[in-house]
């Protein structure tokens, strides 16, 4: 398994990050793929706990699973649209 995010999101985030931390974040998100290495990083619950928010912020991409979550972009924008035509702005 590679250190490789599955999500282009996850993947544009690790890639914009500076490159001491991008070999960390890589190497966290192949860690938590792994049994033993999800093991290690519960060792350190800081660890754990980015691990698990990076890979929450992944499945956030898809639209069925962001709805579930209590996310929705289309009427977020929509929404904001809204709040622009009402207040007069373009």
């Amino acid at each position: 398994m590679s250190g490789l995010p599955a999500s282009p999101g996850l993947a544009q985030f690790v890639a914009a990050a500076p490159q001491p931390m991008r070999a960390g974040l890589r190497a966290m998100l192949a860690l938590e793929r792994r049994p033993r290495g999800r093991w290690l990083l519960h060792r350190s619950s800081v660890l754990e706990q980015l691990a698990n928010g990076l890979l929450a912020m992944s499945r956030f991409e898809d639209p069925v699973n962001a709805v579930a979550l209590g996310w929705d972009a289309d009427a977020v924008a929509a929404r904001g649209r809204a709040l622009r035509r009402e207040e007069g702005r373009p």
